[in-house]
């Protein structure tokens, strides 16, 4: 039966040791350490809050002082936030049985040691859509970020293999659940992770719907993942902009720009980019140039008309981090081809976005409809709102943040 209201209340599972991020958890639960300046749990708790929900039950265990000394009532973030503490060598399944009675009908479930940048919204209208009594978000995994321990079929988990041995899987779990608080009865023993031991169950009913995403998440799970986590914590601001009708005019149709003599700037473009670069914005550019699969114009054609931009940006005092480019036609069945996002996740992927912060500048619907599906904001350039109109929005913005 589905909940007819987005959960309101999310469960975070923090009462592990933390072994694999020892020293750092010899003092110290594993969600408080600290990661962009403040503990992990932090960035959770300001997450949830900023997304509408209002309760947070945490269940505790290894060092659990550390956190309900921090944390208190929640007031801080806006939360209410209760606890539950069991011995700290306690697996999942008994912390959750342990929660029981605190629990919602529906809840969101997190684990304390992933980040992903949860649009609730977007998790509802899945949840909603795919109507299964529950829902996980599915990292994709497309570039084999880790292994794989789910195989996805028509939005439906088909597999669930923790073991990540199976053949043939094909995505990650990463939490961001939403459950029935009658999964519990799916519980029949406490020596096991929650997860472990309930989702095999819903994955053979057919009760288990994905959620899938192609924006990587982040975890302290180990020492190696902690400086791409700190990375993409510290959310240095970049700009992902278009480039044929925002930056330079674009070409009449079925033209490109082919020579760097054919490179015309829009008004007002080097003044923008200052503008905005002044501000702490950096800049990627992802462009669809379908001249290369049609052969009017060579790889090569397009490597010197990047050049001749870099150079020209370079003497207006601007840096362009990356230029992306999707060389194919429109029957090619590429994942880059706008209005498909998959130049923007690459960026996400190479500078470690969290994309539901950052600005997609386009001059077409495509450009609007790829924004949507990787869930960046998206601004519009046209006739009448240049660049330059955007770039002081985007700063006027900022200062008064």
């Amino acid at each position: 039966m589905t909940a007819i209201a987005p959960p309101r209340q999310a469960v975070i599972v923090a009462g592990g040791r933390g072994t694999r991020l020892r020293p750092l958890t010899d003092d110290r639960p594993k969600a408080m350490v600290e990661v962009a300046g403040k503990p992990f749990l932090d960035h959770l708790l300001e997450q949830l809050s900023e997304q509408g929900l209002k309760e947070v039950v945490l269940l505790l265990g290894y060092r659990a002082e550390a956190i309900l000394d921090h944390v208190g009532t929640g007031r801080s973030w806006g939360l209410a936030v209760s606890t539950i503490v069991t011995d700290a060598d306690d697996e999942t399944s008994s912390r959750m049985l342990a929660a029981r009675g605190h629990l919602d009908d529906h809840f969101l479930f997190l684990y304390s040691d992933n980040y992903w940048p949860l649009q609730v919204e977007r998790l509802w209208g899945d949840y909603e859509r795919l109507h299964r009594p529950a829902i996980v978000t599915v990292y994709r995994n497309l570039d084999g970020y880790t292994r794989s321990n789910v195989r996805v079929a028509d939005g439906v988990v088909a597999e669930y293999d923790a073991t990540r041995s199976r053949p043939g899987l094909s995505g990650v779990e990463i939490g961001y659940a939403i459950l029935p608080r009658t999964v519990l009865d799916l519980v029949d023993t406490t020596d096991r992770p929650f997860e472990k031991v309930v989702y095999p169950r819903l994955v053979d009913a057919g009760h288990l719907a994905a959620h899938e995403t192609d924006h990587r998440y982040y975890s302290i799970g180990n020492m190696e993942r902690l400086p791409a986590t700190e990375a993409f914590l510290s959310r240095r601001p970049m700009v992902i902009l278009d480039r044929d009708g925002v930056l330079n005019r674009r070409p009449p149709r079925a033209e490109y720009v082919r020579r760097p003599d054919d490179v015309e700037w829009m008004p007002g473009t080097f003044e923008a980019l200052r503008l905005m670069a002044g501000a702490g914005y950096r800049f990627a550019i992802v462009s669809n140039q379908a001249g290369i699969a049609r052969g009017v114009m060579s790889q090569d054609d397009l490597v010197a008309v990047e050049r001749h931009m870099r150079s020209e940006l370079e003497q207006a005092g601007v840096e362009v981090e990356q230029f992306y480019y999707c060389p194919h036609g429109w029957d090619d069945g590429c994942l880059c081809r706008k209005p498909k996002p998959g130049m923007l996740f690459q960026a996400q992927r190479d500078f470690n976005l969290d994309l539901t912060r950052t600005l997609f500048v386009g001059d077409d619907e495509r450009d609007g409809h790829a924004a949507r599906a990787a869930g960046c904001r998206f601004a519009m350039v046209g006739d009448d709102r240049s660049l330059l109109d955007v770039a002081r929005e985007l700063v006027r913005e900022a200062v008064v943040a």
